[in-house]
Formats: structure tokens, sequence, C-alpha cells
């Protein structure tokens, strides 16, 4: 009786709530299925634990069930208080772990309820054997859950919680410089050896700590490039996020500048605007800041790097991105007109999805393509010879150096940034935050 008396007013609750945001607030209704899938998730493990937990004496058993319940309160919390006082208005620190914290416990208690679920259905299996052979008279409660698989769900569960927690704690800045060469038959004399810097996915509306910024910033400098990549991604949601980081970021220098694109982050489409004039705004202000900052932000446009009579084409493109969210702005058409004649062309394409399925297929006069984006999922193995991460089942080209080879020409190459910044996650597990030397060399 008191199962069931539990199990209505939870459904009337979710059924009141999805009322009321539905009619309300109709532009936060893309939460409620996600909201959902939370609860009956929390339910369902909270229904086995609920009877040990009860055993304890009321100051064990009403403080776990409060640190139980807690980010799912919390979750709820937050979007009431997010209909009042926009998210992206919150201090950039509460908001990055408030969410980071969240997404971490849910991913350790999604283990145990597997884990719980396989329990269940080899009871309901052995539950049907016995039924097939002694009748239906028998209670379903006399088949017990496996312990041992349940142990198994709660050992591994925390294993990651301490995992992901020592990603947040040490991996978040530890940033790695990561140094390449590549050689190009075609490079002019006077351009070999050009030293180039890129860095990717900032992510600013993340960074919590400026100091470390900062640090980057001198691992950069300290590295003496000839000229800076930025492939986008400086923002989370909107322009507000560049706040306050003006006078470290302006700090990076090389002697031919530090050129950038935009990334699918950049063009305000992760919020919801009141008007598309606002988004407008928010936009021109983020095309200023870039013009403050001294660096050059192309827009399917391009510069010539020149040494004497010699040169070299870099190209810069609006973000394209093969799934259907993205944006698919670029226009290599118009990146390229005055360059044809340059025998050298680097290209920063933000989505590597774009050098896959374009470049790679039509477009061999691009010698190298800079990109990031896909941040190596933050997660993953590199060491002992051993690359792989969940990206891999998402892109292609996730992370490092790749190359194509051209018809009687030298391989075409493509360089994936794995990202300076992050998002969602507050942290790195075996994927470090990177900053790219690539030297570029005549054959």
């Amino acid at each position: 009786m008191k199962k069931a008396l539990i199990l209505l007013v939870s459904v009337v609750f979710l059924i009141t709530f999805t009322i009321v945001i539905h009619y309300a607030f109709p532009r936060n209704g893309y939460i409620l299925p996600f909201f959902i899938v939370l609860f009956v998730l929390d339910g369902y493990l909270w229904s086995s634990l609920q009877n040990k937990i009860f055993s304890y004496n009321p100051v064990y058993k009403y403080l776990l069930t409060v640190i139980y319940w807690l980010p799912f309160i919390s979750i709820f919390l937050s979007f009431i208080a997010g209909i009042f006082t926009s998210f992206v208005d919150w201090n950039i620190a509460l908001r990055t772990y408030l969410t980071g914290m969240i997404l971490v416990v849910y991913v350790c208690k999604f283990i145990p309820a597997f884990f719980l679920l396989i329990a269940d259905l080899i009871r309901v299996f052995e539950y049907g054997l016995v039924a097939v052979m002694n009748g239906l008279s028998m209670s379903f409660s006399i088949i017990s859950r496996k312990t041992g698989i349940l142990r198994t769900g709660w050992v591994l569960g925390t294993l990651v919680f301490i995992l992901m927690l020592s990603g947040i704690l040490f991996g978040n800045y530890h940033f790695r410089v990561r140094e390449t060469t590549i050689r190009l038959p075609d490079l002019p004399y006077s351009f070999n050896g050009l030293r180039i810097v890129q860095i990717s996915d900032i992510h600013l509306g993340s960074w919590t700590c400026k100091s470390e910024l900062q640090k980057a910033v001198n691992t950069v400098n300290a590295l003496k490039p000839d000229v800076i990549f930025f492939t986008g991604d400086l923002l989370n949601f909107c322009t507000k996020d560049v706040d306050g980081f003006k006078p470290i970021l302006s700090g990076m220098k090389a002697p031919y500048g530090v050129f950038a694109i935009l990334g699918n982050h950049d063009y305000g489409e992760y919020i919801t605007w009141s008007s598309g004039e606002d988004k407008k705004k928010d936009q021109d202000y983020l095309f200023l800041y870039f013009k403050s900052l001294g660096w050059d932000l192309m827009l399917n446009e391009n510069q010539v790097l020149v040494r004497g009579t010699d040169s070299v084409a870099i190209l810069g493109l609006e973000n394209w991105g093969s799934a259907q969210r993205f944006q698919k702005r670029a226009s290599l058409e118009d990146a390229m007109k005055g360059v044809e004649h340059v025998r050298v062309k680097l290209l920063l394409s933000h989505d590597p999805s774009y050098w896959h399925l374009v470049i790679a297929k039509f477009h061999p006069e691009i010698d190298v393509t800079f990109s990031g984006h896909t941040h190596g999922f933050q997660l993953g193995i590199e060491c002992f010879g051993l690359k792989w991460s969940p990206s891999k089942y998402f892109y292609q080209e996730w992370a490092g150096l790749y190359e194509k080879s051209r018809i009687g020409n030298s391989p075409q190459y493509l360089y994936i940034n794995r990202g300076l910044g992050s998002i969602g996650y507050p942290g790195r597990i075996g994927i470090w935050p990177e900053i790219t030397l690539i030297t570029l060399k005549n054959k």
C-alpha cells in the first residue's frame, strides 16, 4: 500500500509539473523528457535502497535520503531559478561545477541502475521457470535479487565517481603541448620552419580560474610562434561569457598575428533569445570583441602571409557540421577568392567532418586543415601506443594528425586540436587540454 501511494504521488507530481511547464513556460518544454528520465532512474534505483536505508537510525536515514535525492532536487530548483534568472547570468563557477557534479552523479547512478535491471530480469526469468513448474500460487517476493550483481554495480559506480571527480580536480587544467612537423613539398623556402600554434575550444563560459588561462597564454607565447590559429568555440552560450578575460587573451602574440574562426557555440544558438534583434546584437558584440583582442576573425575569408616574394594563404571558414543540429555556413568558394594562385593553402575549419566529407573528397588544393570541436570527448586513453575515445564513434577523425593521399602530390593533412577548455563535464580523463605547435617544412 505504501509503495503504491508513493508511485501515485510521483505520477501526479510529474503530470502536474509537465502541465505547468507546457503552458506557463513553453520555451522550456524540451527539458521535460530529460527530467522524467532522471526521475524514473532515481526512483528505480531508490526502490532497491530504501528498505536498507530506512533500517538505520533516524539521523542516518534522513541524511542518506537527502544525499541521494539532492542531485535531482538541485536540477529541479535550478530549473525553477532559471525561470527568474537566466542561466547565463549565474556565476560561472557555480553553474559549471553544479552542472558538472550533477552529470557525474547521474553517470555513476546509471551503472548500478543497469546492474539492478539485469538482476531484476534474472529474477523475473527465475520466477517464470518456477511458476511453470510449480504453478502461479507462489509469491514473486520469494525470488530475491542477486546481491552479487547489485554489489558489482555499486562498486563500479563508485570507482567511476572517483575517476570522474579526479578528472575535475586534476585534469581540467593539465595542459599538454603537442608538437608535430608537417612536410609540404610546395612550401616556399622562406617559409621553411614556419611555427604555427593552434588552440581551440576555450569555452570561456566554463572557465573558472583566470590564473590557469594566463598560464596557458604564457605557454603559447613561450613557444615563440610565427602565427597563432584559434579554431573556434570561444563561448558556451553568449558573448557575456567573455567578460573579464580580455586582458589575458589579448596578451597572446605572434609576428603574423592571431587568426580565428567561429565554432558552433559562437553563434548564440544554445540559449533562447527574446528577439532576433537581441541575438544579432550579441553576435555584433562578439565580432567587436575579437577585434579588440587584436585577433583576425575570418568569416569565409582569407589572409596571405608574405615573406619577400613568397606567400602562404590562410583560409578561415564559418562553421559547418555534418549533424543536423550544427550550422552549415561554410563557403570555401568565398574563402578562396583572390588566393587561387597561392600554392600553399592552410584552412581553418572548426568541425573536422568538413574535411572528411568535403575537403578530402573534392579539394586537393588545400594542404592542411586545422580543426577542433571534438574535445577528444575529454575522456579516453592515449598511452603505450593506444588511442581510444568515445569520440571515435561520432567522428571518423577525432584528435591529432591525419593524412590522405592526393593523386600525384604529397598527402593532404588534417590536424584536430583536443581543445583547451571543457564543456558539460568540467574535467579531463586521459585526453588532456591541448596547445599544439605545428612546424611546416618543405621536403
